[in-house]
């Protein structure tokens, strides 16, 4: 049932709506740009000119999900909430197909123009997104640098020879990632064999324990999560089955931030393995 306050704001902001100043006009660079989302929040970081982008989620000031945290600090921090993105009157919003369904409905509703990204599954995502946001916020030039910039640094990485090594991915609560994904682009870029290909695993899944282990990769990579305290999420890495299988194979820790998003800072992931397979 929705709250009185709840339904006191909608009635808010359909009736400030009549008043909204309409969006940039087409053709025309947004002068007050929010983002909601953090990988849209770190693209537009990168790209955005001075003075342009206003607000960014508050996923981007955390280190857990975000290489750009120190940045991020110049900006207003936003929760995703139609209501206090209606007050920052900007031109442009810029969500992720996974940002909340009310928000992104709501904001439309309201007259704002939002742009929807969905999450990057290879360096070929990545660059169409940079392209993207460069022209969405008139930053062409911005953009084709930072695209020149990541295909530069794919192609020192495929200068090197490839190791013929294995890997998986080994996260909490046994998930790994397969085909169509960022984390399987990223091994390809380092030269390295996805054992979740191999298995014929396609996006992101659990993977049971019996199966790594029989794949018997020569690389693992982790991330370094601290929840705090013994969680059930981490129990995987305390079996001795587990245990085994790391004494054998090599551990790589890798930035998870680096993993989530696409973007330029994405091939410091790659480089990091590539770097251990060389060892």
């Amino acid at each position: 049932m929705l709250s009185l306050t709840r339904f006191g704001t909608c009635l808010f902001l359909a009736a400030a709506a009549l008043s909204i100043v309409s969006p940039a006009a087409a053709g025309q660079a947004p002068g007050r740009v929010v983002s909601m989302n953090v990988c849209t929040d770190q693209l537009a970081m990168l790209i955005a000119g001075e003075g342009q982008l206003h607000s960014v989620s508050v996923l981007a000031s955390d280190p857990s999900t975000s290489v750009m945290v120190r940045q991020a600090k110049r900006y207003v921090a936003n929760h995703a909430l139609a209501e206090e993105i209606f007050l920052m009157e900007p031109d442009l919003v810029l969500a992720g197909t996974f940002s909340p369904r009310a928000t992104v409905g709501l904001l439309r509703r309201l007259g704002f123009r939002v742009e929807e990204f969905a999450p990057a599954r290879s360096f070929g995502d990545v660059r169409e997104n940079i392209t993207r946001i460069g022209e969405l916020l008139g930053r062409r030039q911005r953009a084709a640098e930072l695209v020149a910039g990541l295909d530069r640094g794919l192609a020192a990485l495929q200068q090197a020879p490839a190791s013929g090594k294995t890997i998986a991915l080994s996260d909490s609560n046994s998930y790994t990632t397969g085909t169509g994904t960022l984390a399987d682009e990223i091994f390809q870029a380092a030269g390295l064999t996805n054992i979740a290909e191999k298995l014929g695993v396609a996006g992101t899944v659990r993977l049971p324990m019996e199966l790594l282990i029989m794949a018997k990769p020569d690389m693992i990579a982790i991330s370094n999560h601290d929840y705090g305290a013994p969680a059930l999420a981490q129990e995987n890495f305390v079996h001795p089955a587990y245990r085994a299988l790391g004494a054998k194979a090599q551990m790589v820790e890798v930035p998870v931030p680096n993993m989530i998003c696409g973007a330029p800072f994405t091939l410091e992931a790659a480089t990091i393995l590539q770097k251990a397979a060389a060892q």
